[in-house]
């Protein structure tokens, strides 16, 4: 809408005002007295219309603007316009936040809105059930005064949006809550609690199942083993016949076991926490014995080589870290043609130490590489059968990985090999100043 604007009739009417009192005071020789008259006239108008307006601005609500002409009608009219905009504004916020506070009470999940410095400022009907909050009292709170588990806490200081962490709920321990907390915002936070209960069970009974179960199997594969042997030195049940049936048996005992073993490391990776504090591995001690197994296991089948750079290392459990790359290069070995070559290195690079066993096996294709550290996951089970593998040496890999903060990454191209590498982000270097041995920091 365009306004017009006001001021050249109301200097027009001020010009016509006063020359009018000039000439009234001309005319009757009181020129002074009237040009006063005047004044005191022109300020009680506008004393009276700014008294309208100032009772108008604060009684808004209820009264319209008042009317008047000139001047003052288009700053009353301006003013009303405006009033009118803010109103139409303010409703449609009031309609948006309502309908964000009926969205955000129909996720499955419960919510709560943070401060940047983690003040709680709203949150939902499940976060109240999930957390046991008090509306209003508990509002301005900091939610690490209110959940108060050290798991919570160490996810706090984190800071990791792209992690979560799992804890009991404060008001049923019972109840196990989910809890990712991501920016939102400007300069907020939004707490997110799910509910996953059921899927803690159903996890918790899975890996005592496997936990047991591996348990169980131990004592008869321990017996048919030592009826394998005690069959094998017997002269008079015909050798030549039982041979082969005997060594198969033996085979299939070796194959259990190593499944067994496997699946009760796995399980103690995932229900177990890391062990703290934890030393320095030495690396270039751990790697020699690794390889040399691997030598053994390939029967000179292979070329394997190894470089080490003996002054980086990382703090770690060594006894998870040897399983984790004896299983990368006794599947390096397994699935690399004869007379292939296998190259282990130990290194620094860009962004953390970095363990890499590269083969000039088959490769691997594209479509697989995402499923690879699935239990029990084969690109080629029937050749994964035949070499004696159980299917848990990646799964493995990637929990120990997890445990230490680091990641594995695979390249492969068919034909020409695979590349496995195990990235360490925190690292230390033995020959760097002492300072940054003693904060981690490369």
């Amino acid at each position: 809408m365009l306004i017009s604007n006001p001021w050249p009739a109301v200097i027009a009417r001020s010009a016509a005002g006063a020359a009018f009192f000039l000439f009234v005071g001309l005319v009757s020789g009181y020129l002074l007295e009237v040009i006063a008259v005047g004044a005191v006239i022109l300020l009680s108008y506008n004393l009276l219309q700014l008294y309208r307006l100032e009772a108008w601005l604060r009684l808004s609500r209820k009264r319209r603007p008042p009317r008047a002409g000139g001047l003052w009608g288009n700053v009353f009219d301006g003013l009303d316009r405006r009033h009118q905009r803010q109103r139409v504004r303010r409703y449609r916020l009031v309609r948006l936040l309502r309908r964000f506070r009926e969205s955000v009470d129909a996720m499955p999940d419960g919510t709560i809105v943070l401060t940047g410095s983690g003040e709680m400022d709203w949150w939902n009907h499940l976060a109240t059930r999930y957390l046991g909050l008090h509306w209003p009292q508990d509002r301005g709170q900091r939610i690490a005064n209110l959940i108060r588990h050290p798991d919570f806490a160490s996810y706090l200081e984190r800071g990791d949006p792209s992690s979560a962490v799992k804890i009991p709920s404060p008001q049923d321990s019972r109840r196990t809550l989910e809890i990712r907390i991501v920016p939102y915002g400007q300069d907020q936070q939004l707490l997110l609690a799910r509910d996953v209960s059921e899927l803690h069970r159903l996890e918790t009974m899975r890996r005592d199942f496997v936990a047991n179960i591996s348990h169980e199997l131990r004592t008869p594969l321990t017996v048919l083993r030592g009826m394998s042997e005690q069959l094998s030195e017997i002269d008079d049940l015909g050798p030549a016949d039982l041979e082969r049936p005997l060594t198969l048996m033996e085979q299939q005992i070796e194959r259990m076991t190593r499944l067994v073993d496997d699946l009760l490391l796995l399980s103690r990776l995932e229900t177990e926490a890391p062990a703290t504090p934890r030393s320095l591995v030495n690396f270039s001690n751990m790697l020699e014995d690794i390889v040399e197994e691997a030598r053994a296991m390939s029967g000179g089948a292979h070329v394997i080589n190894l470089i080490v750079d003996d002054d980086v290392t990382v703090a770690g459990d060594e006894e998870e870290l040897r399983s984790a790359f004896l299983n990368l290069l006794s599947n390096a070995v397994k699935y690399t043609e004869r007379d292939g070559r296998i190259d282990v290195r130990w290194f620094e690079a860009a962004g953390g130490a970095c363990l890499t066993v590269a083969d000039t096996g088959r490769g691997i294709p594209l479509h697989h590489l995402p499923r690879l550290t699935e239990r029990f996951y084969r690109v080629d089970s029937g050749r994964a059968s035949r070499n004696g593998g159980t299917g848990l040496g990646l799964a493995i890999v990637k929990h120990v990985l997890s445990r230490h903060s680091a990641r594995l990454e695979v390249t492969s191209e068919v034909g020409e090999g695979s590349t496995f590498s195990a990235i360490f982000p925190v690292y230390e270097r033995l020959d760097a100043a002492p300072n940054a041995l003693q904060t981690g920091e490369p």
